[in-house]
């Protein structure tokens, strides 16, 4: 038997066991542990794992290994942000320098605290697929459908996200879906994610997706407020081409509790 340290970290209700691992010795290729250890009601419970390593490129202060509930890898943008948290309270001084460079599944990013706010740079976005009138597709890190409603808080959100999260198209691979609407100068959302199969209360890559989705529509100019039912968030971000560039995803990061673990 081992005994392994972790965090728990919340972003705005995006909950997630962090460990510092690096000595490298978590059981990472052990999917089965990674499951049972988000499991909230035989595990420790949350909506991911992450391992912060040591770094993996030069310039960069370390590598976030993100896994989803159901073991598989992906981008995490409110992980993202926690993990950042996390890395800085282990700093000698508890404070990181102003911006530093972090590495994940996706490639390089940058974040940094700005008035109590972690602020994470997202990768570039290329272009999104407008779907119909009502639906848009964009990959930020990962894959977000967005359904524009009347009112997200009413829906059955279960059974509205499994006609797309198992359709034809994305049924192998699998895709988020985000039910969305603007109102009173804001976005409102709800998100089914992927991986966890079921709702969060907030996504990070997911608030990233639909606000970019909002600017795209004319709604909203490089900077979007966005209430998920977790808390708010706000993307910045500057058109490019058909995407956008130097998008930054800024919310809270609250440290929860510490514990300890036998597997």
């Amino acid at each position: 038997m081992a005994h392994i340290s972790f965090a728990k970290w919340q972003g705005t209700g995006n909950d997630f066991i962090v460990v510092d691992d690096r000595s490298g010795r978590f059981p990472a290729a052990d999917p089965a542990l990674v499951r049972h250890l988000c499991d909230r009601h035989f595990g420790i419970g949350s909506d991911g794992l992450i391992l912060v390593r040591m770094p993996q490129a030069a310039g960069t202060a370390y590598h976030m290994e993100f896994f989803n509930p159901d073991g598989s890898r992906s981008f995490c943008g409110n992980g993202s942000r926690c993990a950042y948290a996390f890395y800085s309270a282990l700093l000698p001084q508890g404070k990181p320098p102003d911006q530093l460079k972090f590495t994940a599944i996706d490639g390089e990013h940058t974040a940094s605290t700005v008035h109590d706010q972690v602020n994470i740079g997202m990768r570039d976005v290329t272009g999104i697929e407008r779907l119909s009138a009502d639906m848009d597709l964009i990959h930020t890190g990962s894959p977000h459908l967005l359904v524009w409603v009347d009112d997200p808080e009413g829906l059955d959100i279960l059974p509205a996200a499994h006609v797309h999260r198992y359709n034809d198209r994305f049924k192998r691979e699998g895709v988020n879906v985000n039910f969305v609407r603007w109102k009173n100068g804001q976005l409102e959302m709800r998100t089914y994610e992927r991986g966890v199969e079921n709702e969060t209360l907030s996504c990070g890559t997911g608030v990233t997706a639909a606000a970019l989705g909002a600017m795209a529509r004319g709604l909203v100019h490089r900077s979007c407020p966005v209430r998920t039912r977790g808390g708010e968030l706000r993307v910045d971000a500057e058109p490019w081409g058909e995407g956008f560039r130097a998008i930054i995803l800024a919310g809270p990061a609250t440290h929860v509790f510490n514990g300890e673990v036998e597997i």
